[in-house]
């Protein structure tokens, strides 16, 4: 099973799931993004966010892919690009992050940790701008019976599973941080780990799943 890591752009951005390509939940503010959805062309809304956030910023987008497949996604960008995060109650983001906007892991493809990886990629890449943080706005009751955004925020649990921390508490939308530098040195500490037990490895090798060493077996290469 191969996966790899691809940054979101004008020709990737087909690759996020339908609902997801066109919605602008967080693209545009709340009364521009229902405007949109009900007489515009929200896709092509997206499609002039991205352009011009990849134009003036870089990139504010990861796909990840498994065997060819595309099985999971993240949106992030300053918060002066993202009109949506200043409608919370525990906004505004800090002056030093970048904002997750969003992540999605395909229901096939969850618990592999796609999700962390996905987040490390973001960690690797927002680190080389001279951000110190990402921060991100969760649904505390993502898929509760009448609650939820239809996934445009995502759920609390997503985000404390890959290391974020809760920095501003609210029964519904939490503000949660996880520092770049402790997403790097995780990363770090797992490849250091995996090189003692398994030997050199390939990047490519250390993202795929690996079976535990026993007495009696060994672990494939």
């Amino acid at each position: 099973m191969s996966r790899r890591l691809v940054n979101l752009t004008l020709d990737t951005l087909e690759d996020l799931p339908r609902p997801c390509r066109g919605c602008v939940y967080w693209e545009l503010d709340p009364v521009s993004a229902e405007r949109a959805c009900a007489t515009g062309d929200p896709g092509l809304e997206k499609e002039a966010w991205v352009s011009q956030t990849l134009l003036e910023w870089g990139s504010c987008g990861k796909l990840a892919y498994v065997d060819g497949m595309p099985a999971g996604f993240v949106m992030f960008a300053p918060p002066a690009y993202v009109p949506r995060s200043m409608a919370f109650p525990t906004s505004p983001v800090s002056a030093d992050a970048a904002l997750l906007m969003t992540a999605h892991v395909v229901a096939a493809f969850a618990g592999g940790g796609l999700g962390r990886m996905l987040v490390q990629g973001v960690a690797r890449d927002l680190t080389k701008r001279g951000i110190k943080a990402i921060e991100a706005f969760g649904d505390a009751k993502f898929g509760e019976a009448g609650e939820g955004e239809e996934g445009c925020v995502a759920p609390v649990d997503f985000f404390l599973s890959v290391g974020f921390k809760t920095v501003r508490p609210h029964p519904r939308y939490p503000r949660l941080r996880l520092e770049l530098r402790t997403a790097l040195s995780w990363k770090s500490d797992v490849e250091y780990a995996l090189e003692k037990l398994l030997g050199s490895m390939s990047p490519e090798t250390l993202l795929r799943p690996v079976r535990p060493v026993t007495a009696t077996t060994s672990t494939d290469s």
